[in-house]
């Protein structure tokens, strides 16, 4: 019984993430607002009630999407960030990392870039949630370092925004800019994220405390 129950399932996990691959490529060419289930169960094969087993709408689909997209990230950068060393050379890391995941993959990123502003509101909010945690996780590294003494929660939840944002603006860059500017988007990016860390380092000077 319990060898039957394990089968049942591994297939009902891979009926699932082949409606995730499926509806991930539909999404290439349309908005999901756009997107009907009966699409994404004719790429498939499988009939239209089958989708309810795994979601409720398409929606709710977006927004595994988002998970499966940026949920395997948490922690990374964060932890990036709070390496002890040169700030040049985790900035360097950081964009490297951000690199590497938009080649590994473009299609859940350019859904990002899409959705983040799109036009279904649950998963606008599921990106919008993904991204303050990771706003939070950057604030939590940089707040156990020297630099960050005197700063407020406030202030530090800020800055780790600021490094997110930077990171989101750089994987929409590169989407648009193809593996031909990849390299300038990269060096941009540096650029910007140092300027960020130089203000950093004066924040307290004046108005910033």
């Amino acid at each position: 019984m319990s060898h039957t129950v394990g089968i049942r399932q591994t297939q009902k996990l891979k009926t699932r993430q082949a409606l995730l691959d499926a509806a991930l490529r539909l999404l290439e060419h349309q908005s999901l607002s756009s997107l009907g289930l009966r699409e994404v169960t004719r790429a498939v094969g499988v009939a239209p009630t089958a989708f309810y087993r795994h979601f409720d709408d398409t929606a709710a689909l977006g927004v595994a999407l988002v998970e499966e997209a940026l949920g395997s990230l948490h922690g990374v950068i964060g932890a990036i960030l709070a390496e002890t060393g040169d700030s040049e050379a985790r900035l360097d890391r950081s964009v490297e990392l951000i690199t590497r995941h938009v080649r590994a993959q473009p299609a859940h990123f350019r859904f990002i870039a899409r959705e983040q502003h799109g036009g279904v509101g649950q998963v606008r909010e599921a990106i919008a949630a993904q991204l303050r945690r990771f706003a939070e996780e950057v604030a939590e590294a940089l707040a156990a370092e020297p630099e960050s003494r005197g700063w407020s929660e406030e202030d530090l939840l800020m800055l780790g925004g600021l490094y997110v944002d930077h990171m989101v603006i750089t994987a929409s860059a590169m989407l648009d800019a193809g593996p031909a500017g990849e390299a300038q988007v990269a060096e941009v990016t540096r650029r910007r994220l140092r300027l960020v860390t130089l203000g950093r380092r004066h924040w307290l000077d004046g108005t910033g405390a």
